[in-house]
C-alpha cells in the first residue's frame, strides 16, 4: 500500500521530468478516483487553466452508468481534447501524476490523441 509521502514524491518527480521537456507546452494533468476521473489543460507559464473535464458534469452523467471504467475515462479524454483543440491548444505534455499509465489514465490519454492532441 502507498503512503500519502511516497504518492507526493512519486508525482513530484514525474512533475518535475515533465517540466525539463515541456519547452511551454500546457500540461494535461490526470486525477484519478475511486469513482471518477478529472483531467485539466494548465498553463503553467501563466497559471490558468485552459480547458477542464470530468465525469461529474451534468451532460456526461447523463448518458453514463459510473465514471469509475475505461469507457467514461475514455470519454472525457475526448471531451478534454475537444475543448482544448477548440481553445486552441493543440501540443501538450502528458501528467499522469502518481498514477501507472494503465488502464482508465491510458485510456484516457489514447482518446485525447484520437480527437486531436499531440503528446
Amino acid at each position: 500500500m502507498a503512503t500519502k509521502e511516497a504518492t507526493q514524491r512519486r508525482s513530484s518527480r514525474i512533475r518535475r521530468q515533465i517540466k525539463a521537456v515541456s519547452n511551454g507546452r500546457p500540461r494535461l494533468s490526470v486525477h484519478r478516483t475511486s469513482k471518477n476521473i478529472y483531467v485539466q489543460v494548465i498553463d503553467d507559464a501563466k497559471g490558468h487553466t485552459i480547458a477542464a473535464a470530468s465525469t461529474l458534469e451534468k451532460d456526461f452523467k447523463a448518458g453514463k452508468k459510473t465514471g469509475a471504467d475505461t469507457a467514461a475515462a475514455a470519454a472525457v479524454g475526448k471531451l478534454v481534447a475537444e475543448r482544448a483543440v477548440k481553445a486552441g491548444v493543440k501540443e501538450v505534455v502528458f501528467d499522469r501524476g502518481a498514477y501507472i499509465y494503465h488502464g482508465r489514465v491510458k485510456a484516457l490519454a489514447e482518446a485525447a490523441r484520437e480527437a486531436g492532441l499531440s503528446f
